[in-house]
């Protein structure tokens, strides 16, 4: 059986769907396999931009010391 190919999209908008579905946080996190600090991150996140916010985000530093 091959395996099944996802996104991180993909995964994350799983979660938060099953977050509004009404199951509990930590039974979640713990079957996606994150932390409780990062699926409170992303839930955040979806409720404060809604899909767009579930895609990766830059890593680059806004600002830079010394410059």
């Amino acid at each position: 059986m091959p395996w099944r190919a996802s996104s991180v999209m993909e995964e994350r908008l799983r979660f938060v769907a099953r977050l509004l579905d009404g199951e509990a946080m930590t039974e979640v996190c713990r079957e996606f396999g994150i932390s409780r600090k990062t699926g409170y991150k992303i839930f955040a996140r979806y409720k404060a931009h809604g899909l767009e916010a579930l895609s990766d985000r830059s890593r680059r530093p806004i600002r830079y010391a010394n410059q």
